[in-house]
């Protein structure tokens, strides 16, 4: 399991020259972010968890802590035992991330792509190439195979960064955004492979804002608002929570009482 114990983080301002006002006032000094704050959550193995928020809501950022891009300001995140900012390599080896940016090597092919990554893992031989033909067959991705990336659509580049993201068959999954702007085709192809990863028992989390695919592919639905947990539960539980018949308005719901409950101690 993935445990996120009161993770917080924060950004310093950005130090810019401060500006002397009209009768030797000075403007104010820009403010810390705080991007979380002091979240916690347990994620457990055979679930997809959703972490829904607004643009800048901390998703990425939570993402980042979680596979030890970044280190928290306070709180820890454990990988099974392992402490992700103690020993984050061997955190990482638990770990499949797919991040915002696919980043692909253009001059290799898809399935070169995909062995290169296999290969930093330590599998090889008959094994990788078993590997890599399932994941090749789960995504529908046989016409792309042994391409070249440079010129990849934006589908084919997150299908191969998908698959070189899990070859090694991490039990944690992690995925910033999977289906922001892909064709229905593609999407399908993203939804039955963490369909797949789910039967396996895999722990699977990923971010959106999207609303149907949230609701349509997760077990479990974290809503966080402003570094901010607002709700965690299954979608009955985050309806009920934010007083309303289907997703969409109960998310509304709980980011508008939670931009009041702000408003109110400013």
């Amino acid at each position: 399991m993935i445990r996120v114990e009161q993770l917080g983080k924060t950004f310093p301002a950005k130090q810019v020259k401060r500006i002397t006002l009209p009768f030797g006032r000075q403007a104010p000094a820009a403010q810390n972010i705080v991007a979380l704050n002091n979240v916690s959550f347990t994620l457990n193995d055979g679930e997809i968890t959703g972490l829904l928020g607004l643009n800048g809501a901390g998703k990425s950022t939570l993402m980042r802590l979680i596979y030890g891009l970044l280190q928290p300001t306070s709180g820890e995140v454990w990988m099974n035992d392992v402490s992700v900012s103690g020993n984050p390599n061997l955190a990482r080896q638990h770990l499949g991330v797919l991040p915002d940016d696919t980043g692909l090597y253009k001059r290799l092919s898809a399935r070169e792509n995909i062995r290169y990554f296999g290969e930093l893992q330590g599998i090889a031989g008959a094994e990788l190439d078993q590997r890599i033909d399932k994941l090749i067959g789960w995504l529908g991705m046989e016409s792309i195979a042994d391409r070249r990336a440079d010129g990849f659509s934006l589908g084919e580049r997150m299908k191969t960064a998908l698959a070189r993201a899990i070859v090694h068959q991490p039990q944690h999954i992690l995925l910033d955004e999977p289906t922001n702007g892909l064709d229905v085709i593609t999407t399908r192809a993203v939804r039955h492979l963490l369909h797949e990863l789910k039967a396996e028992g895999r722990c699977v989390i990923f971010s959106s804002h999207l609303m149907h695919e949230v609701s349509g592919l997760c077990d479990r639905i974290i809503v966080i608002h402003k570094g901010d947990i607002l709700a965690d539960g299954n979608l009955e539980a985050i309806k009920a929570a934010g007083k309303a018949e289907n997703l969409e308005d109960a998310f509304v719901n709980l980011v508008s009482a939670g931009a009041s409950t702000e408003n109110n101690h400013a």
